[in-house]
């Protein structure tokens, strides 16, 4: 199960700048949410796009994932 973006991208082959295109952002946030926190209102687009838990990206706001 993938747990950040960074796993995302390296399972996936990914560029930080392609992702940043399927998200509508610029290449410099998705590195800024690799070094830190999604801000709260990306995080369900992120989650839709990569798959990765709302719960792995922002436990501080949905919880710590039920296993």
């Amino acid at each position: 199960m993938t747990k950040s973006i960074i796993d995302y991208r390296t399972e996936n082959a990914i560029t930080q700048a392609a992702l940043a295109v399927k998200l509508g952002v610029q290449a410099p946030a998705i590195s800024k949410w690799e070094n830190g926190k999604v801000p709260p209102e990306r995080v369900l687009d992120v989650e839709k796009i990569t798959g990765i838990s709302r719960h792995n990206l922002r436990p501080d706001i949905f919880g710590k994932a039920s296993p």
